[in-house]
């Protein structure tokens, strides 16, 4: 719990100093240059382990390779991340600098996490509705693809899916062995994801969509040349591997999954599902206490809806007034083309007004792109990728256009102003540009801080001039609620034996998002257990410590600066949130010579 007289301590202490006690921060020690060498080392070791994620930060070293699945690679990756934290042991943190003294923390809070994940194994199910093998087509999509090199090396990666569907099917066979195995509720959906990159014409595999679009300045000669290769490496390689792979899901891997969805059901998993809410969070609670919370703000968020229903006048029960808000035509657009619109024409609003919240603003735009139709029908409504390391893609925010019937236009504003600006697209890019952080903060990071940020930034949308409609208002709570609900259906399916039944109740009791929507949400927190506590949990944080700034500044309270500072350090734990925050209020004292108001 915060008290409100901490803020005064910390004045009194910062006072007591000239800003030269504290050091300079930009002046490195032996002990710093020993600390930094081991960050390049181990980002270096985990661009090289995992290629893929590379080729999305922009690195082309390593895009003719995926990543090495094997166990004596998997082993090695657990080896590096134990030396990784004996190399720490060797830095004398007291030498660092304020900035370094963070950075070691965070680095070893990361390693540490890493170490104490492995236990438990879920590399044994490589896949998840959501992605894996049977959706490496996105990847295409999303990689640098501008030069004739680039293409080459996608071919190249393309030949060794045959060493990649092996190892895959390795792991899944082990997962069988070892009972950590997925639902099959949610692995009914793999299928029909495996089945799309089965095709007759190698020309209309999801995988020949980068060479259908090859760059103008290409030559005619290279343009065929590339494409023959494709269709020759699809034809012959991609499209024979996934027959493959379909046929040991059907016949061998699905038969073997588990009729249960909780996590608390594979092996030793009430302990994994401890260690993923503690992970996730960033906090210490206990999957009980989380689950408690999330009671008390879906009541929260029922009283707030309830009187949203009172002033449109609808007359009848919350829940009667759910199906209203799911079926009627006048909330939704006729065809996908015209959601589109909508959400462009959403973004254009919001953008202008940025300047209103924050005084620094990221250098990389984003842009709105549709979900491939590929995964559209089993993924959630909207998503974000960041932008490229190396400045070569921007960041993009996914929309779902799938049923355009089921997307309603009460969300958009909500949904834009989390997953684009001043949501995701705005604190990634904004982290990403921060001179002088190590790699591993840069691109990295926590999703309470994250997500936390995205939903934190869905109540920004009333400082933004949004939601003046009523129903645009129930469109804000009702994605407020639907985070509230994660923390009571993730927590009972995970730890109190919920059924998948039960959840999507519970969830459609509580919000008018649509079933289908509703139904592939819990399938996401039943393959992804503990993901998806982080965001209300993240959010509370972030609104608790706004609220301490406004009364202890009182009238210097400014929102820019507050949004600055907070954003200033990248994706950090909630606890070093907390401190970051604190600081700054004492700072902020101290400079305009306030007096503290104690809470």
């Amino acid at each position: 719990m915060l008290l409100g007289i901490r803020p005064l301590l910390v004045c009194l202490l910062l006072c007591a100093f000239t800003p030269s006690a504290f050091g300079d921060e930009s002046a490195r020690s032996g002990e710093a240059d020993k600390l930094h060498a081991i960050f390049d080392r181990h980002w270096e070791r985990s661009l090289a382990e995992n290629p893929v994620y590379a080729s999305l930060l922009g690195d082309r070293r390593y895009n003719r390779d995926w990543g090495d699945l094997s166990e004596v690679a998997r082993q090695q990756r657990h080896q590096g991340d134990l030396e990784a934290l004996e190399a720490l042991k060797t830095i004398d943190r007291e030498q660092l600098s304020k900035a370094d003294r963070l950075n070691y923390d965070l680095f070893k809070r990361e390693y540490e996490d890493q170490v104490e994940g492995h236990q438990f194994q879920t590399y044994l199910m490589p896949i998840s509705q959501r992605g894996g093998i049977q959706t490496l087509d996105e990847t295409g999509n999303r990689i640098r693809m501008r030069e004739v090199s680039d293409y080459e090396d996608w071919l190249v990666r393309l030949s060794k899916l045959v060493t990649l569907t092996d190892q895959t099917i390795d792991l899944m066979q082990a997962g069988i062995a070892a009972g950590m195995v997925p639902p099959k509720i949610t692995m009914s959906r793999v299928p029909g994801q495996i089945g799309k990159q089965i095709v007759d014409d190698p020309g209309q595999s999801l995988f020949f969509k980068p060479f259908a679009e090859m760059p103008d300045d290409f030559s005619d000669a290279d343009r065929e040349r590339l494409a023959d290769e494709a269709r020759k490496v699809i034809g012959e390689i991609v499209i024979p591997q996934y027959r493959r792979l379909l046929a040991y899901f059907n016949e061998t891997y699905y038969p073997a999954c588990r009729d249960s969805v909780g996590a608390s059901e594979l092996p030793n998993g009430r302990a994994f599902y401890e260690y993923r809410v503690r992970s996730y969070t960033t906090t210490v609670m206990a999957p009980d206490e989380v689950h408690q919370l999330g009671l008390e703000e879906v009541a929260r968020n029922r009283r707030e809806m309830l009187a949203v229903m009172e002033e449109v006048g609808f007359e009848g029960t919350l829940h009667e007034f759910f199906d209203h808000l799911r079926t009627d035509p006048k909330f939704y657009y006729a065809t996908p083309e015209e959601l589109f619109e909508g959400y462009l024409a959403v973004s254009k609003r919001i953008d202008p007004e940025l300047v209103q919240l924050f005084g620094k603003l990221p250098r990389m735009p984003y842009g709105l792109k549709p979900i491939p139709d590929a995964i559209a029908p089993d993924t959630t409504t909207a998503y974000y990728t960041r932008p490229a390391a190396d400045g070569s893609r921007a960041g993009y925010y996914y929309v779902n256009l799938y049923k355009p019937e089921t997307r309603p236009k009460w969300e958009m504003e909500v949904l834009s102003v989390h997953e684009a600006v001043p949501g995701h697209h705005l604190q990634l890019a904004l982290q990403q540009e921060l001179e002088g952080m190590p790699n591993f903060r840069r691109y990295g990071g926590f999703t309470a801080f994250s997500e936390g940020w995205g939903l934190y930034s869905e109540r920004l949308g009333y400082d933004l001039g949004l939601y003046k409609d009523p129903y645009s208002r129930f469109g804000q709570l009702t994605y407020d609620m639907w985070r509230a609900v994660r923390l009571v259906v993730d927590t009972g399916l995970h730890y109190k034996g919920w059924s998948r039944e039960r959840a999507i109740e519970y969830f459609m009791d509580n919000a008018p998002k649509t079933e289908l929507d509703i139904t592939n949400e819990i399938d996401r927190y039943i393959s992804n257990p503990g993901q998806a506590l982080a965001y209300k949990l993240g959010q509370l944080k972030l609104l608790e410590m706004r609220q301490l700034a406004s009364n202890q500044l009182g009238d210097a309270f400014d929102i820019r600066a507050f949004h600055d500072k907070v954003l200033s350090n990248g994706s950090v734990p909630l606890s070093v949130l907390e401190q970051i925050v604190n600081e700054w209020i004492a700072a902020s004292l101290c400079v305009k010579g306030a007096t503290p108001v104690r809470n």
